[in-house]
């Protein structure tokens, strides 16, 4: 379950240092290699709970062993891309290979706790939010390796050795048993509307501009007729009469989303202005963020085994508003020591929230959707995250200033302030992990039809 789960984020950093020499092998501007990007945060996006819901109907083991070949397949092809736009392509293929395992691996967890009778698995959920937290460190760095040894083409072609051992792994020891009373009809309609709407909604994030108001407009289109869709039929993609009677379930994706608008802008806009306002190179800037992994993946580690999750997410909450507060003390000369202060304190809620946030949907979330609620909580993880690249095509417009990055403090004070008002207000949060049996109680009945 670890190795499928960094598929993603490994991808996701390592080509952070791939950008420039791919545009330089095929003389293409920023603008276009920032589809590498977005192509799979898109994906990722729309095909979480996608493939999430698939893992409810047919088991998690053929949707992670499926998932798996096709980021293998993805991998091969952007090794042998012979243009930028067949890249692009690999990296779509890819968000869907890697949408698998998050899913699956929360899945197994539910129906593997049921098994033994042990509720709250929270040390391996732990354990899986760490080695995302590594991976995302050591990313950048395995990719300049790589790079360094046989150029860009390698950061695509470690997808295939990975994948295979994931398939290996998967056959022989992932469970064959399907979930209990699991239907095989599947709302491809559906799962077609729901796509539509939030690909024009994230196609809009991704360029916010006047020119492209029929983008939203068209999400709100398609996201109408999937809700219509979904209330009418009997075996919807996503059940909204479930979902809408789960508050708490609610909360914690907009808990999410919030939470994610908040880190991402603070890591891409602290990171820009170190480059350009304060003055640091590349490589010093991202010494600079180290601290901020490291305090994050020592607070996962001493605190990932408690399973109550109101207490983090209040002291996350708090730390996040104050490390956003401390970038309007930033001047273009402030000290190297307050810098790494600043990033070591800000490690804390990013070591706090997401895990916490995994252990309340692992209460809340309906048992025969497990799945389809993982795939959603990493939905509204990367709408948060074009939320905070909106934000800084907004108040970078003339570059990561120290004004620019002021004005976004204050944006992002009010940001941690609604979560933190939302965490202190969700008093179902403190049922979450006190109890043996909290899974059972916090998780929602089924509407009758």
């Amino acid at each position: 379950m670890i190795l499928g789960s960094i598929l993603n984020p490994i991808n996701s950093s390592m080509l952070a240092v791939a950008l420039v020499p791919i545009g330089r092998a095929f003389s293409v501007p920023p603008s276009q290699t920032a589809w590498l990007v977005s192509g799979l945060y898109l994906a990722t996006a729309v095909g979480q709970p996608v493939i999430g819901r698939l893992v409810d109907i047919f088991g998690p083991r053929r949707l992670y062993l499926l998932g798996t070949a096709l980021a293998g397949l993805a991998g091969l092809l952007g090794t042998l891309a012979p243009n930028l736009w067949v890249l692009v392509a690999s990296r779509v293929l890819l968000g869907f290979g890697t949408s698998a395992a998050f899913p699956a691996s929360m899945s197994l967890l539910r129906s593997e706790s049921e098994r033994t009778g042990r509720k709250n698995p929270s040390g391996v959920l732990a354990a899986l939010s760490i080695s995302n937290q590594v991976i995302a460190v050591v990313g950048p760095t395995l990719g300049g390796l790589l790079i360094g040894t046989g150029g860009w083409h390698l950061i695509f072609g470690i997808n295939v050795p990975l994948s295979l051992m994931c398939l290996v792994l998967g056959a022989l020891w992932l469970p064959r048993a399907t979930p209990p009373g699991g239907t095989t009809r599947i709302d491809v309609l559906g799962m077609l509307w729901f796509a539509g709407s939030l690909t024009a909604l994230m196609l809009f994030l991704m360029n916010p501009a006047l020119a492209h108001w029929y983008l939203p407009v068209l999400a709100l289109a398609a996201g109408a007729v999937f809700v219509r869709r979904e209330l009418g039929i009997a075996e919807p993609f996503i059940d909204l009469r479930v979902l809408g009677g789960n508050v708490p379930l609610l909360a914690t994706f907009v808990r999410q989303c919030l939470a994610y608008t908040t880190s991402y802008a603070f890591f891409y806009g602290f990171s820009q202005w170190l480059q350009e306002g304060r003055g640091l190179s590349a490589s010093q800037a991202g010494l600079l963020l180290l601290p901020l992994s490291v305090t994050a993946i020592g607070v996962t580690a001493l605190t990932g085994r408690r399973s109550e999750v109101r207490g983090k997410l209040v002291t996350g909450a708090l730390f996040q508003c104050l490390g956003c507060a401390a970038l309007l003390a930033l001047r273009d000369d402030s000290p190297i020591w307050l810098l790494v202060v600043l990033s070591a304190v800000v490690g804390i809620p990013h070591g706090l929230i997401g895990l916490a946030n995994q252990n309340a949907l692992y209460a809340q979330a309906d048992p025969a959707r497990m799945g389809s609620s993982a795939g959603l909580l990493r939905t509204f993880m990367y709408v948060g995250a074009l939320f905070a690249a909106a934000a800084s095509a907004v108040f970078f417009r003339d570059g990561a200033t120290s004004s620019g990055l002021h004005a976004m403090a204050w944006s992002l004070i009010g940001v941690a302030a609604v979560f933190l008002v939302l965490c202190a207000a969700d008093r179902s949060l403190a049922r979450v992990g006190t109890t043996p049996d909290d899974t059972a109680a916090a998780s929602p009945k089924r509407a009758a039809p």
